[in-house]
């Protein structure tokens, strides 16, 4: 029994954090999704609780093509609030369906336990902002995580807002969003 809590317990640190009860909704994702324009650097402004990003701020996620395989490599950075420590994670991200489709699997293969994660681009205009959300199922419970990205670290009013539509027009709860420090960032990170 302790070791299925443990695994649990990972799986559920490893791809979403805030619990609701019931099982996930399923959201509809954007059409005629493009992957290569997807791609680059993005700047986290917001988001859901994550235990992995406890205390980071200059959080970056950098997404680029693996010429092997067409999987998607990921970088995520963010440097420590309390130390001044830069850590990094790199993951996988593959898609489900077409190659116009924004649902993604995405995982990590240095975590302790690998697990896949839900990765929905549920709109994004590819030049200012992303908002991705993730929602995996655990019995009579689900576990959630929602990003806004955009490709300045601080961006304009307007950006969000387009950000905060596709929130609201999800019936996603913006009570939950935790703001992204991108301040004193250094330049070349």
């Amino acid at each position: 029994m302790l070791r299925i809590f443990v695994i649990l317990a990972v799986a559920t640190a490893a791809t979403a954090q805030v619990p609701f009860i019931g099982a996930c909704p399923n959201l509809e994702t954007m059409k005629n999704f493009n992957l290569n324009s997807y791609l680059g650097k993005w700047y986290e402004v917001e988001r859901y609780f994550a235990w992995f990003e406890f205390a980071g701020k200059c959080v970056t996620a950098s997404y680029s093509v693996n010429e092997d395989d067409g999987s998607v490599k990921i970088i995520n950075k963010q440097i420590s609030s309390f130390s001044g420590i830069t850590s990094s994670i790199e993951g996988v991200a593959r898609l489900l369906g077409k190659s116009d489709d924004p649902k993604l699997s995405v995982s990590f293969p240095s975590l302790p336990v690998p697990v896949e994660a839900p990765y929905w681009i549920l709109d994004t205009d590819y030049k200012s902002y992303a908002v991705v959300w993730s929602c995996a199922n655990l019995g009579v419970l689900n576990v959630r995580n929602v990003w806004i990205l955009t490709r300045e670290p601080n961006p304009p009013v307007e950006v969000l807002e387009k950000a905060y539509q596709v929130i609201d027009k999800n019936n996603i709860s913006r009570a939950y969003f935790i703001r992204t420090n991108q301040k004193n960032c250094p330049a070349s990170y």
